[in-house]
């Protein structure tokens, strides 16, 4: 044998060296999804040797696979000749595989990009498909554990610590979008203020904490009562609004003096103490003749103010 011939078994076996010990995965199958290569990243993570898994078809060996998806991507990358892409983003990963990474050892699974190779045979034409499985799952989990992060402060930035309502400025930045959709489409809403009444007695008699404990249970009340499309928030110490979007004045009135009721037959337990309150409400309509978002408030807060001095306990229509 030469030493040319001898070069070149020398350059073949460095070759399928590498391959194997690429720290990505390798799997090669042919028009027919027959897998021709299975390198050593899929035989350490499968827990299936090449040799166990050579000459059968992908789809008939690992039946999980997204058979349809993946097929398409196949076909286009036999018909176009151009490789294909597919993050973890978009699917997650490919085959199921344990994450066995210690930095990101909260992963139950191998976060994967994929990159599907034409393969060319000596004719020029494309007869086998390279599926480059690249281990992201530090890159995915990072960027996951970024995004919970930023979602948690954002939900941080527009909830009451104490109530779990929206806090005022995020309450208020709703109450100026919803009387924006009116002005654009006068779609019925109607806005509901109330506060708790004598609640500066119940601090005094009973002490903050268990002024707080009844702003907690009377949110909880507003919470319960209010629907997936209302929106309800802390306007300010006892003070509380709901939004109730596509509800005329009538029903919102069903719905302030329905809460009234219950908040007037809960008994709110702090230590030894049974504490009954009750709120006063105010309820308005938007209509033609409201020139802002501020204006319909102070329509509410009338209406409030009206209940409160007619001996509380009660809910009222603003009426211009």
């Amino acid at each position: 044998m030469n030493g040319t011939a001898l070069n070149e078994i020398d350059d073949l076996h460095w070759t399928l060296g590498l391959i194997q010990n690429l720290e990505v995965g390798l799997v090669v199958i042919d028009r027919q999804a027959c897998i021709k290569l299975w390198n050593g990243f899929m035989a350490n993570h499968s827990g299936i040797p090449a040799q166990n898994v050579a000459g059968e078809n992908l789809f008939k060996r690992f039946p999980e696979l997204p058979a349809n998806w993946l097929n398409q991507k196949l076909e286009s990358v036999f018909l176009l000749r151009n490789p294909a892409y597919i993050s973890w983003e978009q699917r997650p990963y490919l085959f199921h595989f344990k994450n066995n990474r210690p930095i990101t050892g909260y992963s139950k699974f191998m976060y994967q990009n994929i990159t599907l190779i034409p393969l060319t045979s000596p004719t020029g034409d494309v007869d086998h498909i390279g599926i480059l499985i690249y281990d992201v799952t530090d890159t995915a989990t990072g960027q996951i554990a970024l995004e919970d992060a930023n979602k948690k402060l954002k939900k941080l930035s527009r909830e009451d610590r104490l109530t779990g309502l929206y806090n005022r400025g995020y309450w208020e930045e709703c109450l100026n979008q919803e009387y924006a959709r009116y002005s654009r489409t006068e779609s019925v809403s109607s806005l509901v203020m109330f506060d708790i009444d004598h609640f500066k007695k119940v601090n005094d008699t009973y002490g903050h904490q268990a002024g707080d404990e009844v702003i907690r249970v009377i949110s909880q009340a507003l919470q319960a009562q209010a629907r997936k499309t209302d929106i309800a928030g802390r306007y300010g110490g006892e003070e509380f609004g709901a939004i109730l979007t596509g509800t005329n004045g009538i029903n919102a009135m069903i719905f302030a003096e329905r809460l009234r009721e219950n908040v007037a037959s809960l008994s709110v337990q702090y230590g030894e103490h049974q504490i009954n309150c009750s709120i006063s409400l105010g309820v308005s309509e938007i209509d033609l003749e409201v020139q802002s978002a501020t204006a319909w408030l102070e329509q509410a807060d009338k209406a409030l103010y009206k209940s409160k001095q007619n001996g509380r306990n009660k809910v009222t229509l603003f009426d211009s």
